[in-house]
């Protein structure tokens, strides 16, 4: 069973959480901008991952 942080999430879910759409979320999957791995012909991401993701882009945003 996986822990609360190690949810997976597929890329609908994530385009919710960071406001992008699915297709945008795929490639930046594919060009290593986010954090995934293929299960089948689907994009997987943790939600942990994810979660890390968010902040350093809202901190980099911030900083700027």
């Amino acid at each position: 069973m996986l822990k609360r942080d190690e949810e997976l999430l597929n890329s609908r879910q994530v385009a919710m959480i960071l406001d992008l759409s699915p297709d945008t979320v795929n490639e930046f999957a594919r060009k290593n901008i986010l954090p995934a791995f293929k299960k089948g012909k689907q994009w997987r991401f943790r939600k942990r991952d994810i979660s890390v993701f968010y902040k350093k882009q809202n901190k980099d945003i911030r900083d700027a």
